[in-house]
């Protein structure tokens, strides 16, 4: 027996833990999990509970059911809840195949490797996301509403409803399971709110996402709300983003950073941005999954829709802040809360290294407002379009030899499938809006 797992076991039989939870993601980035009482914990530690991968989305066929649970024992988190049933925590795991060997198609063991590929470089990346959400009322049976009794907007101090008080306790559930929170607010939509936690490595900040989402969607249901990350649940009103702010450090030394630049900004961070943004078709599919993607990133609501950078402007796809020295980072303005946290720090690590690799040059920053400028104006610019629906994704990312070679031809191929059956569905679907406009008129 390690060090470390003598260690856990004593921790869980302090904390009196009844039942461990091995958490893990499908490939649509949805939590999942396996969980075990304390006579199992020794086993489940050994990474020898097994699961059906076939009941799983995107993971393997019915004759290759079975998979392993490798728990990453350093994820250990006791969870702050009150439980009749007993004290219940969780560790993250690894999905391997039943012979130990990892399974190819695992988003964290995706990520992993992406991490690794920057790791031989010399670099680490660090990401802090500012994940979005809407705290909706429920219906009398308890069903999932758009209603609220919130009609705050940005950092409003508004009346106390229970959207706030929600929050609130939410920030105190995610600082007893070790997040650092940077701010908790209200956002522009009535009904919308946004906690923001602190940059840490690339492969824990998926970790925390995977957590926070978690979290958000508990604490919610105590309080008789539901929260949504629905990118886009509600027309006229802004949607809900993660925007993400990245930077590759070489041990403490912030990599983007050079004193020595008109701008501040290294050759490496350049190299990223114009990674970034070279790839952003290619890996849009992933960093903005669903058809309802596609209503958020319109013009008028502040997400963006062209690809482009800028250092203060927020209308492009990236925006370097204007902090410098160790703070010197870019936000990625396009991803959204629907996305796989694994897969989409895995794509966007990937797309910036290869940026870095190449010295892909970003082009200018674009200081302007680019929502105003006209076609014309932005096909001199070289400023290209996000794709404007599900269906433009998955062709974009269908053709990308790229993202085959970061994603690996399983999650590859079985996520382009989820997202084409999706993307059929909705054009087969008759909308309310089609109703609506020619019922009555043809």
């Amino acid at each position: 027996m390690t060090d470390k797992k003598q260690a856990l076991l004593a921790r869980l039989a302090a904390d009196r833990v009844r039942f461990l939870r091995l958490q893990f993601t499908d490939i649509l980035g949805v939590n999942k999990n396996v969980e075990v009482p304390e006579a199992e914990f020794e086993k489940a530690l050994d990474g020898e509970i097994m699961f059906d991968g076939s009941s799983v989305e995107g993971f393997v066929r019915i004759e290759e059911s079975d998979m392993l649970l490798k728990p990453d024992l350093d994820t250990y988190a006791l969870f702050p809840f009150d439980d009749s049933a007993g004290r219940v925590a969780r560790v993250i795991c690894d999905v391997h195949e039943p012979d130990g060997k990892p399974f190819a198609g695992c988003p964290r063991l995706t990520l992993k490797r992406v991490v690794a590929e920057a790791a031989a470089l010399g670099y680490t990346m660090q990401a802090g996301p500012e994940p979005e959400f809407f705290l909706y009322l429920r219906g009398p049976n308890g069903e999932p509403s758009t209603r609220s009794n919130d009609a705050g907007g940005y950092f409003d101090l508004a009346p106390i409803d229970r959207g706030e008080e929600a929050r609130r306790a939410m920030v105190n559930v995610l600082e007893a399971l070790g997040f650092s929170i940077e701010a908790a607010h209200h956002e522009v939509a009535a009904a919308q709110h946004e906690i923001d936690f602190r940059h840490r490595p690339a492969l824990e900040t998926a970790d925390n996402i995977a957590t926070f989402r978690f979290v958000v969607r508990r604490v919610a249901s105590d309080f008789g709300l539901h929260a949504t990350f629905m990118p886009k649940p509600v027309f006229g009103i802004n949607g809900s983003g993660m925007h993400v702010h990245q930077s590759l450090f070489k041990g403490d030394t912030n990599a983007f950073y050079d004193a020595k630049d008109p701008e501040g900004l290294s050759n490496v961070a350049r190299g990223y941005i114009g990674g970034l943004l070279a790839h952003a078709r290619e890996y849009c599919l992933v960093t903005n999954p669903l058809v309802n993607s596609y209503k958020r990133l319109v013009p008028g609501y502040e997400a963006p829709t062209h690809i482009a950078w800028s250092h203060q402007n927020r209308s492009p796809l990236a925006r370097v802040p204007a902090r410098r020295g160790k703070g010197t980072r870019v936000e990625l303005r396009m991803p959204d809360p629907s996305c796989n946290p694994y897969l989409a720090l895995a794509v966007m690590l990937a797309a910036g290294l290869d940026g870095v690799r190449q010295k892909t040059d970003p082009g200018p920053s674009i200081d302007k407002n680019i929502f105003t400028l006209s076609h014309r104006e932005r096909r001199r610019l070289r400023i290209d379009s996000l794709p404007g629906n599900l269906g433009e994704a998955v062709d974009a990312m269908e053709r990308s030899s790229f993202l085959r070679q970061v994603l690996g031809d399983h999650i590859y191929k079985h996520f382009l499938e989820a997202k084409a059956k999706e993307w059929h569905e909705y054009i087969a679907a008759v909308h309310p809006w089609e109703v609506e406009r020619y019922l009555g008129t043809y």
